[in-house]
C-alpha cells in the first residue's frame, strides 16, 4: 500500500473514530441547549446554586437567582453578570407561596418565560435525636417540600400551556437512606424525592420533564451555614471532616456538571458519587442489613448534649475547633471561599 494512501486511510479511520467519540459524548450529554434560556435557581446565591447558575451562565442562559440574604445574592449576581450574562438577583422567602408567586412572575416580567427550574435551596441540621426539636422538622420541610412545590406550582401553568419545560428537584442520597443525626434533613428529603417522582409520572405527557437529584457529599463549602446541635464541636467535626474527604466527597464542579447533563437528558433520577451510589444499591437490595449497619455507625458519632446547651442552634462557624481548622478539611475551606459560603 502506497504510503498517501496508508497515510489517507489512517486520517479517515481517525475522523470516524473522532465523530463516533463526539457523537456519543453529545448523546451523554444530552441535546437540549441552555444557549437562550431562562433557568431560575432557588439558593443560588452561594454552594451548588452558585456553581449550577455559573454553569448555566457559561452555557450561555439567562439566570435569575434568588435566596434570602441580599447582600450575599448581590455578591453573586455581580461574579455571575461581569461578563455580560444577563443575570436577575431577588430576595424571597421561598416559605411563602404568595412570595414565590410573586418571584416567577418578576423573572417572567424581566427575562421571559422560565424555561427551567432548580429546586435548589437548601439547610441541613445535624444531631442527635433527643437534642433535635419539632422545629427543626418544621423548617426541613419548609425548605425541602414545601417550597420546591411552591415553584412548581408558580412555574407550572406557563409550562404546561407552551408544551415543554424543565424542573429539577435537588434533593439528596439522604433522601433515600436515612442517615443517623440528620433525622429532619433525611425526612424532609424523602418528601422531596417522593413529590418529584409523582410530578415526573404525571407531567411528562405535558411535555415537562422533572429529574430528582440525589447527591451524596459535596465539597461546596457549605458545612460552615450548617446547623448543628447536640455536642457542638464534636458534631461540627464529624460531618465537616467527612464533607472534606475525597474519597467520600464529590467534586462540586463536577456534579454540577453531572447535574446539568440529567438535566438535558431529561433524566427521571440521577445519583451523584461513588459511594452514594452504592450506599442507595445496597440498601434497595437490603434494606434491614443497611439500617442495622447505619445503626452501628451511629455508636461512633457524639452523643447528646444537656437539653438546655444540646437543643441550642449554632451554625457550624459558631462551633469551629481545631479538628475543623486542620488540614482534614483543607479542600472545604477552599470551597467556601470559592463558592461565596462565607
Amino acid at each position: 500500500m502506497k504510503p498517501d494512501t496508508r497515510n489517507s486511510l489512517l486520517v479517515a479511520a481517525a475522523s470516524a473514530v473522532g465523530l463516533l467519540a463526539a457523537t456519543l459524548y453529545a448523546n451523554r450529554r444530552g441535546s437540549y441547549s441552555l444557549a437562550g434560556r431562562v433557568v431560575l435557581i432557588t439558593g443560588g446565591s452561594r454552594g451548588l446554586g452558585l456553581i449550577l447558575a455559573r454553569q448555566a451562565v457559561a452555557d450561555g442562559a439567562k439566570v435569575a437567582i434568588c435566596a434570602r440574604d441580599a447582600e450575599e445574592l448581590e455578591r453573586a449576581r455581580q461574579e455571575l453578570a461581569q461578563d455580560g450574562a444577563q443575570v436577575l438577583a431577588l430576595p424571597c422567602d421561598l416559605t411563602a407561596a404568595a412570595d414565590v408567586k410573586a418571584l416567577v412572575e418578576q423573572v417572567q416580567q424581566q427575562l421571559g418565560f422560565i424555561d427551567v427550574l432548580i429546586n435548589n435551596a437548601g439547610i441541613i441540621t445535624a444531631g442527635p435525636l433527643d437534642n433535635i426539636e419539632l422545629r427543626d422538622y418544621q423548617d426541613s420541610m419548609d425548605t425541602h417540600f414545601w417550597a420546591p412545590l411552591h415553584a412548581m406550582q408558580a412555574v407550572l401553568p406557563a409550562m404546561r400551556r407552551r408544551g415543554e419545560g424543565r424542573i429539577v428537584n435537588i434533593a439528596s442520597v439522604g433522601g433515600k437512606v436515612a442517615v443517623p443525626h440528620l433525622a429532619p434533613y433525611c425526612a424532609s428529603k424523602f418528601a422531596l424525592v417522593g413529590l418529584s417522582e409523582s410530578y415526573r409520572a404525571e407531567l411528562l405527557q405535558y411535555g415537562v420533564q422533572v429529574t430528582t437529584v440525589c447527591p451524596g457529599l459535596m465539597r461546596t463549602g457549605s458545612p460552615r451555614n450548617a446547623i448543628v446541635k447536640g455536642q457542638h464541636e464534636k458534631e461540627y467535626a464529624w460531618f465537616s471532616i467527612a464533607d472534606s474527604l475525597p474519597a467520600i466527597s464529590m467534586d462540586a464542579d463536577r456534579a454540577g456538571r453531572e447535574i446539568w447533563n440529567a438535566c438535558r437528558r431529561g433524566d427521571a433520577e440521577v445519583i451523584l458519587g461513588l459511594p452514594a451510589k452504592l450506599l442507595a444499591a445496597f440498601h434497595g437490595l437490603l434494606p434491614g442489613t443497611t439500617a442495622d449497619l447505619l445503626s452501628w455507625a451511629n455508636r461512633v458519632l457524639p452523643g447528646p448534649a444537656e437539653r438546655h446547651l444540646g437543643n441550642e442552634r449554632r451554625f457550624g462557624r459558631e462551633s469551629e475547633s481545631a479538628l475543623t481548622r486542620s488540614p482534614l478539611t483543607t479542600l472545604t475551606r477552599e470551597a467556601e471561599a470559592e463558592n461565596n459560603e462565607r
